[in-house]
């Protein structure tokens, strides 16, 4: 069965440029070209991924990128942001939003769909068939659920995948590069600040005081560790 894509793009030439080359890839493509429906319709066809434009009508990308963040049922699909915003704030502020991928405008459609393919096999990776029990967190690949304190959590894929890696290996350090290979594994298009801002998010979610964290700790001039208070 093909994959599903919801393309967001006010552009039409953009929005068939980009359907007719994913449709050569093997994909499905809905395309629509405001906000307005998008979060209704995935909730009946939950699509594979989601290509979002930013600057579209109904409330723009970054807005329905925050919603399907929050969604109990789509938080964990991979979203690709496609975009004429290239300066490295508007990236790191896409990311921050929670997008696993920003593709900037003009792009080369070969790129375009490699980049896809990419992200979907990041989420695709088989995972150990086990759950993680590190202090006050408990994670269970099977189902990518986390529990902080007792209470569920919700993260992207991602954001998944990099603290599961981490709480796996605890007390051993990474580099940024090393981090990219395990979670990202198609390192091509991902740079090391991509890591800083998805520790920078988890941080926010598991840390009683993210200024100060216990579990995902920085070691400076090489990268980062996950510790248990308590265990050394």
């Amino acid at each position: 069965m093909k994959q599903t894509i919801f393309l967001v793009e006010d552009d039409a030439d953009i929005a068939n440029l980009v359907k007719h080359h994913l449709e050569l890839a093997g994909f499905t493509i809905r395309i629509f070209p405001a906000v307005n429906g998008v979060v209704s319709n995935a909730e009946s066809i939950v699509p594979a991924l989601f290509l979002l434009d930013i600057m579209v009508p109904g409330g723009g990308g970054l807005e329905l990128c925050k919603r399907l963040r929050q969604h109990p049922t789509l938080a964990l699909s991979p979203i690709i942001f496609l975009t004429a915003k290239i300066t490295e704030s508007d990236r790191v502020t896409g990311l921050e939003q929670g997008a696993d991928d920003y593709i900037t405008k003009p792009f080369s459609p070969r790129e375009l769909v490699a980049r896809v393919k990419a992200v979907l096999r990041r989420f695709e990776r088989p995972m150990p068939q086990s759950k993680v029990v590190a202090g006050d967190i408990e994670i269970d690949s099977v189902g990518m659920r986390i529990m902080v304190r007792g209470e569920p959590l919700t993260t992207t894929a991602t954001e998944f995948r990099l603290l599961e890696y981490l709480a796996r290996h605890i007390g051993r350090v990474f580099t940024r590069d090393q981090l990219l290979d395990a979670v990202w594994r198609d390192t091509a298009f991902v740079t090391p600040r991509s890591v800083d801002v998805y520790v920078s998010r988890l941080r926010e979610k598991i840390e009683v005081n993210p200024e100060d964290p216990i579990y995902l700790r920085t070691v400076r001039g090489a990268g980062y560790r996950f510790e248990v208070p308590g265990e050394k």
